[in-house]
């Protein structure tokens, strides 16, 4: 099962970096890494409700799963929830990841540091989903307050990801 989202997110990331880093992006991604992350992560740690939660219309289609086995269902759902590209995510700190790749200076680097990230988002989606499957029962209040713990996480991990992307801006300038 982590196969089927660590590849797919890997080669979908790795294209992401090889796009991001062969454009000469990497200060303004910095520039905008810094501001996004003072912004959400303020935001998040606020326990205000921005980005808005998910709902159906973010999930796999039905369609592509009805009749499908086992087998063809994990995959689909790897491709499709293991990039993390094609369904939304509540948190903020998702969409820094791009930024983040942007800035990494090389094209190498960005190269490998994408389908890090993308093999790190699969295989967190593909542990929380098996987490999740062993507890299906699990009440909403206290999926409550797993997302809010990890909202307010979220928003800590900007604010710090902003303030190395300040140093990192203000050292490329000195």
């Amino acid at each position: 099962m982590l196969a089927a989202y660590a590849v797919p997110a890997a080669v979908g990331w790795a294209a992401i970096g090889l796009a991001l880093t062969a454009l000469p992006l990497s200060a303004v991604a910095l520039v905008v890494a810094a501001v996004y992350g003072v912004g959400y992560g303020a935001v998040e740690l606020a326990g205000l409700a921005w980005p808005r939660p998910p709902g159906r219309s973010w999930q796999v289609p039905q369609g592509m799963l009805i009749g499908a086995g086992r087998g063809r269902r994990v995959l689909v759902w790897g491709a499709i929830l293991g990039p993390g590209l094609f369904t939304r995510n509540p948190y903020a700190g998702f969409a820094m990841l791009p930024l983040l790749v942007a800035a990494a200076g090389s094209l190498t680097a960005g190269v490998w540091l994408a389908a890090t990230v993308g093999i790190a988002h699969a295989c967190g989606r593909a542990l929380a989903l098996l987490r999740d499957a062993k507890d299906p029962a699990a009440e909403p209040f206290t999926l409550l307050l797993r997302s809010l713990r990890w909202r307010m996480l979220d928003g800590f991990a900007l604010l710090v990801v902003a303030g190395a992307a300040i140093m990192s801006a203000v050292g490329r300038l000195g």
